[in-house]
């Protein structure tokens, strides 16, 4: 039996810079890194590229200018623009509300509370308790924010995202206004023009809103920049899943993903012989248990990746069969009836209890987050990750 399971390897590449051979850089990293550290690749290993560096090998970007003109076409160069729950982030969205405040005269920010929809704080909770305030059903007005709520700093980064974004947006000569309910349909008691900002639950969102007017004018971020303006760059998610470049330039999520795990998966075939599975990867989906925020800004955990990671574990309970059916076994006798367990196991074990207490979560969003723990987002230099024997199991010798 092998003594290891699991093998995750940030690679590190070349710094990407637009138009490089994305494809060719990888693969040429990974045989670099398999040589300098001496070893093999296998069948089912897996290569992760985040998508940043899909992105920028794009030269997926879009300027300020070029967001706010498309956002003036699509809402027919409204002058009182409504922007309803949006994440609180200086990387992810403070960036796009400039863009926004650049094509109106007028921004009401409807912002959800006591957090934004990944986790954000907006508010202190305890404060809701002190003034007797329903989230459910009590909208809270910026005067009355900034009476009650405003000594409030977000715990990891010590800002008030309520004074970042009235600063961006009045810088952009446009007038601001930021109240705060959890029913987005209150932003038609200030303009029918809407821009529904939050992530994952979008569809829902505007559909509350239309729903109690039909006449009302709303889009989401999803919507914006789905195509080139004047030569932007362009995203099937429109500006979902997009981080501040420059100061006036965003970089959007990759569109060519699809190609990029196919090309790497060949060039990787001709290099090893080894079949080897590809994806792009963005943020993990996991939850931080002190700041209480979702990793997950990004539309989705993996834009792209080939059909080998299809599908979600299937896998049974070491410790349910050790401390039940096999209670009274140990050592070798214990092992080979585990072994015997594993390979006998049903090809769809789902709902039963040899599954109890595994995590049925999609290999992609698992692998994910894997990969984003391994890479950060900072300065490691390893916009790759190398995943060997993720799908061996205890009866694998």
């Amino acid at each position: 039996m092998r003594n290891v399971g699991t093998v995750v390897r940030g690679i590190r590449t070349p710094i990407i810079k637009a138009g490089d051979d994305l494809a060719s850089i990888v693969v040429d990293s990974l045989m670099a890194a398999s040589k300098s550290e001496n070893f093999e690749f296998e069948d089912r290993d897996v290569v992760a590229i985040t998508e940043a560096v899909v992105g920028i090998s794009e030269g997926n970007f879009a300027t300020l200018d070029q967001i706010a003109k498309d956002i003036k076409n699509k809402l027919h160069n409204s002058e009182h623009i409504g922007i309803v729950f949006p994440i609180l982030s200086r990387n992810r969205f403070a960036v796009l509300l400039s863009a926004m405040a650049r094509s109106t005269k007028k921004i009401t920010l409807l912002s959800s509370y006591p957090s934004d929809e990944v986790g954000n704080d907006i508010l202190y909770k305890d404060d809701l308790v002190k003034y007797g305030i329903n989230p459910s059903t009590d909208l809270i007005t910026e005067e009355e924010y900034k009476e009650k709520f405003s000594h409030f700093k977000h715990l990891f980064t010590g800002v008030n995202m309520y004074e970042v974004y009235k600063d961006l947006v009045e810088k952009e000569n446009c007038e601001f206004e930021m109240v705060f309910s959890n029913k987005p349909e209150d932003i038609l008691n200030y303009t029918k023009d809407v821009i529904v900002c939050d992530i994952h639950t979008r569809l829902d969102t505007k559909k509350k809103i239309i729903d109690k007017d039909t006449s009302a004018n709303v889009i989401m971020m999803s919507d914006i920049l789905t195509e080139s303006v004047d030569g932007s760059g362009y995203s099937p998610y429109g500006l979902l899943g997009s981080n501040r470049s420059t100061e006036e330039r965003v970089k959007l999520f990759p569109r060519t993903g699809d190609v990029l795990v196919n090309k790497v998966q060949e060039l990787l075939k001709e290099k090893t012989g080894k079949t080897i599975e590809v994806m792009v990867y963005g943020d993990g989906a996991f939850k931080d248990p002190v700041g209480k925020i979702w990793e997950l800004a990004d539309p989705v955990v993996s834009p792209a990746y080939t059909k080998g990671l299809e599908g979600s574990p299937n896998e049974i309970k070491l410790k349910y069969f050790s401390e039940n059916k096999f209670k009274d076994l140990h050592g070798e006798e214990l092992k080979k009836a585990m072994i015997d367990e594993i390979k006998a196991k049903d090809k769809e074990l789902k709902g039963s209890m040899a599954t109890q207490g595994t995590t049925p979560r999609r290999y992609t969003d698992l692998l994910g987050s894997l990969c984003d723990l391994t890479s950060g987002s900072g300065d490691k230099g390893t916009p790759v990750v190398l995943i060997q024997r993720y799908f061996t199991n205890y009866s694998n010798e």
